[in-house]
């Protein structure tokens, strides 16, 4: 309307080369409730409640969380209260504040991020300890060494 483009090409642009979208909460929004998408998503607002997200999150610099965080990876720039579990790597780069745990398969934090919590990095299996019941491990465990099947 404005530029000449029509609707379905506006939205084309913030498609991601994999087909998938990105769905943004801009700087000034503010949103209450849970999140679910299978896209990426990136915050720069404010929310108040739970992601569920199947590919990216990103909470921009000026982004505000108050809620859990679930999803393949993260990058974290501005401010989140509570739990952040992702399955692969979580990113709290420079001036990010996280006051809440972490659980991560991998997980790299910049030195002026600022994180208060438990950190419990999952998702590395202990390949002597793969396929055991979870009582055999730990009693193999309490006797020093963890032994293969």
């Amino acid at each position: 309307m404005f530029n000449g483009k029509t609707k379905s090409e506006g939205l084309g642009e913030i498609s991601s080369s994999t087909g998938t979208s990105t769905s943004l909460i801009g700087a000034g929004t503010s949103m209450k409730g849970d999140i679910t998408s299978n896209g990426d998503l990136r915050i720069d607002g404010t929310l108040v409640g739970n992601i569920h997200c199947s590919a990216k999150v990103v909470i921009g610099a000026n982004g505000v969380v108050q809620g859990d965080i679930n999803g393949q990876q993260a990058d974290i720039m501005g401010k989140v209260s509570g739990t952040i579990t992702v399955k692969d790597l979580l990113q709290l780069k420079g001036g990010s504040h996280l006051s809440g745990n972490i659980k991560a398969a991998k997980l790299q934090i910049e030195p002026t991020a600022n994180f208060n919590g438990e950190c419990h990095m999952i998702g590395a299996v202990n390949t002597a300890a793969a396929g055991k019941p979870v009582q055999e491990v730990k009693k193999d465990i309490k006797h020093g060494e963890l032994a293969a099947g």
